[in-house]
């Protein structure tokens, strides 16, 4: 069996550095790095990519892997003009994309959650953008491209979990959405369906997170208690008057039961590790 090549756009950010993480092990695994961190430098299996100045397609070119993930962040036009150059790749290589979207390409719906095969449609710049690249994917043959849609994503090292403890440190306010229903994810349980995915050749529109629902703020709340012993300031905000959900549930494309797991999965086991 040939080791499959994976090259992980955006390999140095929170999410792709724990794709990474899971998945080199297993396969040849490669990816880009931009930010200012030394130790990818001396890693041979990554590759110095500034979206900005940068052609992916050179990249793709030089390394040749079968499976591209695409956790990039950064300049809008950039990322929209790379995709457009991963999509021609794509078509001229035996190769296939999974595509980390996210659950604001339907932050326009709020009165219910949202399933693989809803129409998107989103108000804020982000989840704008998140549809454009879709809308780009689901132009390509389905066995190339796989779109997955997360949800907001926690875990101990995750930029929200970093921020809710300097909130608490600094005695500043914590920001919670008492109206705002969600579902949730981590690295770990998100990077484990991603390799699932990949072992199994799966292709098409996942919805990645929790297969419950919890309102924002409590799950804020249940969260700070497992960081410590603290009594933080919150600020409360509503968005609106009514509950809004910005929530993605898999209906037709769901995953294996021992990959399915509830929000309290993910405050009991990988808040405070």
């Amino acid at each position: 069996m040939e080791i499959k090549k994976i090259l992980i756009i955006g390999g140095s950010g929170f999410l792709g550095n724990a794709i990474y993480k899971e998945l080199c092990p297993y396969f040849n695994t490669f990816g880009t790095y931009n930010s200012a961190r030394r130790s990818f430098d001396k890693n041979q299996q990554f590759v110095k990519y500034d979206m900005e100045e940068d052609d992916i397609y050179t990249i793709l070119e030089n390394i040749k892997p079968q499976i591209i993930i695409s956790a990039v962040r950064g300049n809008f036009a950039a990322q929209i003009l790379a995709h457009q150059h991963i999509v021609e790749y794509l078509k001229e290589n035996d190769c296939r994309l999974y595509f980390l979207s996210s659950a604001n390409v339907f932050d326009t719906y709020r009165k219910y959650p949202s399933y693989e095969y809803d129409k998107t449609l989103s108000e804020s710049v982000y989840g704008r953008l998140k549809i454009k690249i879709e809308n780009m994917l689901l132009r390509l043959p389905q066995n190339k491209m796989a779109i997955l849609r997360i949800p907001m994503v926690f875990g101990n090292s995750s930029p929200r979990i970093k921020g809710i403890k300097k909130f608490i440190w600094e005695n500043a306010p914590i920001e919670v959405f008492p109206n705002l229903v969600l579902n949730v994810t981590n690295d770990d349980k998100l990077t484990q369906q991603i390799h699932y995915l990949i072992n199994r050749n799966k292709t098409g529109i996942f919805h990645l997170g929790s297969k419950d629902l919890v309102h924002h703020e409590d799950f804020i709340k249940e969260v700070v208690e497992r960081i410590g012993d603290f009594s933080p300031i919150y600020k409360r905000v509503f968005t609106s008057n009514e509950e809004r959900y910005l929530a993605v549930l898999p209906k037709d494309n769901k995953l294996p039961k021992n990959l399915q797991y509830g929000y309290q999965d993910i405050i009991d086991h990988h808040v405070m590790r």
